[in-house]
């Protein structure tokens, strides 16, 4: 399989949140009301990245089983076209982001790293797992980052759909990067 063939087709990007966007760790803190809110980190050179693909006219969207407002933020912060949150069952949500985008599934890309996002990435044409994904999640993608996800993998993956597509070379000169 010619990963390069399958990032070349991406016209858009769907991910799964903790463990890719984050290094799955989440952390409670206390809010003025006392109240404890739940609160994640997030990688700053995946986002930037994210905002790259829309550029380029490549969207981008997330599906977690969770909801939290910290993802609401960095998926508006990143321009996420398709934010779904509290959704474990993703496939009825990936029909749903198929029939608004109006794109056949083999021009989509997923990230995961979980039991849940292999039958989201068995629908799509370019799978994708983060180096830390459970083995059976590895063993369904195309690809596997060497990134850790929260530690550069979307980044990894964005940087590679930008190279495969030919828009790299522009984006260097852009900022005025020597190759």
């Amino acid at each position: 399989m010619d990963l390069q063939i399958l990032a070349a087709n991406v016209r858009l990007l769907l991910m799964d949140v903790d463990g890719v966007m984050t290094d799955a760790k989440l952390y409670n803190v206390p809010g003025p009301d006392g109240r404890m809110y739940e609160t994640k980190g997030f990688d700053a050179q995946d986002g930037i990245s994210l905002q790259w693909l829309s550029w380029h006219g490549i969207k981008t969207g997330l599906i977690s089983g969770r909801v939290s407002p910290a993802t609401e933020e960095r998926a508006k912060q990143c321009k996420f076209t398709y934010i779904y949150q509290g959704h474990i069952e993703k496939i009825p949500i990936l029909e749903e982001i198929l029939a608004d985008a109006k794109i056949d599934p083999s021009q989509v890309a997923y990230i995961g790293d979980d039991l849940t996002d292999i039958v989201v990435m068995r629908r799509v044409g370019f799978r994708i797992a983060v180096g830390n994904a459970r083995p059976e999640v590895k063993q369904a993608a195309h690809m596997v980052t060497e990134a850790r996800g929260g530690h550069g993998a979307v980044r990894e993956v964005c940087e590679f759909i930008l190279k495969s597509q030919g828009h790299w070379q522009s984006l260097l000169k852009k900022y005025e990067v020597e190759a």
